[in-house]
């Protein structure tokens, strides 16, 4: 018996295909690279570049004689840093204020981008969209000072009405039982109008033709927003939230640097205060830069599992 053998054609157009390179396709959609070059600029000088720094992690830095030339040490730095007193303090309160904003914040866009999407009149959502964003722009410092001028145990406001009603002031900027509350509902009140925008920006790809569909079946507001409105942005939440998961570790400094004073220190302290005072006030470079080092790590194992976790549960994840 002889072997049949199968005679494969060529599609001519599927070919030239082919042949298309990445040069050629990079030529037909110049403008758009052209566009994209500040940001891929920003990253590559600002993120990747200071990269390089991280070699010494492992070693005993010294600015006298640069990055190639000063000693190796190996883990020294890290084994410092994990035996310290200062790292479960360090550690128990960025993921204290990492959790509370997890908790309290993450969903804070979500639920005032559902209500804004129940406003029929387009002029007044308009406008309630303006006032809620303004506070993404004024900087912490003015947080701040507001947060200062609201709480102060001596003449802030908040004190002054609990001292006409019990008679007793209580220190909400000194103690740090506090501490925690204070930091996140400034992000609350500061950052949660402009987290809508995305979701809302998702909220208007949902096809008003399922609503009509369900209204005719007799369904309500709430019933409308379970079944349709939330299912059809679950996808964009369970891509910020394994983005929030990534930044764990991350407090944000100059938030809580302003906050913090000597009183509170014991619940302020968190890892990205504490790497500016290691290496820029202390001068420990190599020190502070293992500290950095393994807090990125671990936003990258989180992003990952995050990630991974979302697509054993059926979403597609950011990858």
């Amino acid at each position: 018996m002889g072997k049949e053998h199968s005679i494969t054609r060529i599609d001519p157009v599927k070919s030239n295909k082919k042949k298309d390179t990445l040069f050629v396709y990079m030529r037909q959609h110049k403008w758009l690279y052209i566009m994209l070059l500040p940001g891929l600029l920003y990253f590559i000088i600002f993120h990747y570049v200071p990269m390089g720094g991280i070699i010494i992690a492992f070693k005993q830095y010294s600015p006298f004689t640069g990055i190639l030339k000063s000693p190796w040490v190996g883990l020294t730095h890290f084994k410092t840093f994990f035996a310290g007193k200062d790292f479960f303090l360090v550690l128990k309160n960025t993921l204290g204020i990492s959790l509370l904003n997890l908790i309290f914040y993450f969903p804070a866009p979500i639920i005032l981008a559902l209500l804004l999407n129940e406003i029929r009149s387009q002029k007044y959502k308009r406008i309630t969209q303006t006032f809620i964003y303004i506070p993404h722009f004024v900087s912490w410092v003015i947080v701040a000072s507001l947060t200062y001028q609201l709480f102060n145990s001596s003449d802030g406001i908040v004190n002054m009405i609990i001292k006409s009603i019990s008679g007793n002031t209580i220190d909400f900027l000194a103690k740090p039982k506090y501490f925690k509350g204070l930091i996140v509902g400034q992000s609350i009140w500061k950052e949660t109008g402009y987290g809508t925008i995305i979701f809302l920006a998702a909220l208007s790809g949902v096809d008003i033709q399922l609503y009509d569909a369900a209204r005719v079946d007799g369904a309500g507001r709430w019933k409308l927003m379970w079944h349709i409105t939330l299912p059809a942005i679950r996808g964009t939440i369970i891509m910020m939230l394994i983005l929030r998961t990534g930044t764990l570790l991350n407090t944000g400094y100059e938030q809580i640097f302003l906050m913090q004073n000597d009183l509170n220190r014991s619940a302020a302290e968190v890892f990205d205060t504490y790497i500016y005072k290691k290496g820029i006030i202390n001068a420990q470079y190599s020190f502070s830069t293992a500290a950095g080092l393994f807090k990125s790590i671990v936003g990258m194992i989180m992003v990952l599992g995050s990630n991974w976790l979302a697509k054993r549960f059926g979403e597609s994840g950011i990858y």
